[in-house]
């Protein structure tokens, strides 16, 4: 069949609501986003597409926000945080296996993000609605068209936040972004949880027998550069009972991908956040891409569990329990924003005077590893927000520019939560000054950080 176009119809939306603070997207870079502009004084709106809150850690089912804390991390707090702490006063989180933090249930948290929107008035929940388009007012956007049950609404706002993680309301905007060629991106990876296991017996074969991140290596996705000094530490890594499986003829020999890790051994028999699924070549902004490698990954999820069953101790009786709702993605789109975070910004702790946030030195994908055992960490500026060639729009979370190396860094989830933070804080303070967002005053929002309890220096 020949591709061809048609032409939609002109057609009138209806407003359905309008705000000072619009947030697109609820994940680790929206929800903090939201609730820092509605705690600093403005109305806002967040829009999610998805019927929960918490994108990665809710959708997606990636419930170790902070396993990269040791002693010596130095830590970003705030809502970064408060998400952590929250989930464990909400019985929601238990200690996680590789570090001094804790795992957050991804059910859980649902409950735990619906309780932190509610409790602000200022907030205006928007479920189910899929953006679609901004509206925009020469190169300025004032709000954004959604799709849902409803039909098309218009939404108008006088700042507007992308938290959609893929940089939508950027690129439909207009204003420049870029993307890694699909051959090199980061893979994408399908949560899930098992159930069915005996502790006791899984955790005597993971003392008999421990892994530490120096076992990451071994070609492929696993081939990991580190600073060597993790490479002793324990890791939670499952690869043998997969190799051992390819031998056997279990698991096809092109699928050596199937390794990871797991997060978090309960006494109930759930062994949970297996991250054990990692695929090449998927698109984020594909739809075709996406339904090729949900299926497979689901695929893949249970020949993983099978060779659990047949090789890991413990595991005789394991069963899937779920699947995260969606695929997990790494790298997408990325803002070409006025000011682009670098390899040499994450690996040797830069130091910005408009910073907005801190993040751990804490570098993880496309084959690099360092952990923030020593201290260190690097600053986060607010340039690094402001998308170039548009007016009234923030970026946050892991569309924010930057080369391989510091999006390896900045896209992990409590590091989108940083930039979602100062975000949401900026808008407001936008809003309340009357001041276009290049020229909102960065010692305004470092106030309100300090005042909202996170680190920016």
């Amino acid at each position: 069949m020949a591709i061809s176009t048609i032409r939609e119809p002109a057609r009138d939306i209806d407003i359905v609501h309008e705000t000072d603070v619009l947030v697109v997207g609820s994940g680790p870079g929206g929800l903090p986003a939201a609730l820092a502009a509605a705690r600093a004084g403005v109305e806002v709106a967040l829009v999610e597409r998805f019927g929960c809150f918490g994108g990665n850690l809710t959708v997606v089912g990636v419930e170790g926000m902070h396993w990269y804390r040791h002693e010596k991390t130095v830590e970003s707090n705030g809502i970064a945080r408060e998400f952590e702490d929250r989930a464990k006063d909400m019985d929601a989180a238990v200690p996680e296996s590789q570090s001094l933090s804790y795992e957050i249930d991804s059910e859980g948290f649902k409950l735990v993000a619906d309780k932190m929107v509610l409790d602000e008035p200022n907030i205006r929940p928007m479920l189910h609605r899929q953006f679609v388009a901004p509206i925009m007012e020469g190169n300025t956007v004032i709000g954004i068209i959604t799709e849902s049950k409803a039909g098309r609404e218009a939404i108008l706002a006088k700042r507007v936040i992308d938290a959609t993680g893929d940089a939508d309301v950027v690129e439909r905007a207009g204003a420049p972004t870029f993307m890694t060629p699909r051959e090199k991106m980061m893979a994408a990876s399908v949560m899930f949880h098992a159930t069915g296991v005996d502790k006791a017996k899984f955790i005597e074969g993971i003392k008999s027998d421990p892994q530490t991140y120096k076992d990451w290596g071994g070609g492929g996705e696993w081939q990991i550069e580190t600073s060597g000094k993790e490479d002793d530490m324990f890791s939670p890594f499952l690869k043998k009972p997969f190799e051992q499986a390819i031998k056997d003829g279990l698991i096809p020999a092109k699928l050596n991908t199937i390794a990871g890790t797991w997060g978090a051994m309960h006494d109930t028999g759930e062994l949970t956040y297996l991250n054990l699924i990692h695929m090449d070549d998927c698109d984020g902004t594909d739809p075709n891409s996406l339904t090729k490698y949900e299926i497979e990954g689901r695929r893949q999820a249970m020949l993983a569990i099978e060779a659990l069953r047949n090789y890991t101790p413990g595991c005789d009786g394991i069963r899937l329990r779920n699947f995260g709702m969606s695929l997990g993605i790494r790298d997408t789109r990325k803002v070409d924003c006025q000011y682009n975070m670098t390899s040499q910004d994450v690996r040797n702790q830069a130091r910005f005077d408009d910073s907005i946030g801190i993040f751990p030195e804490f570098i993880d994908g496309y084959g690099i590893l360092i952990l923030p055992t020593t201290g260190r960490y690097f600053q986060i500026p607010y340039r690094n927000l402001l998308p170039k060639g548009i007016e009234n729009l923030l970026v946050s979370g892991r569309a924010t520019g930057g080369d391989r190396d510091s999006h390896a860094a900045t896209r992990n989830m409590a590091c989108c939560a940083v930039t979602g933070q100062g975000a949401g804080i900026a808008a407001a303070i936008s809003v309340k000054t009357g001041k276009p967002l290049a020229q909102v005053d960065v010692a305004d929002i470092q106030k309100e950080l300090d005042r909202q309890g996170a680190r920016h220096h």
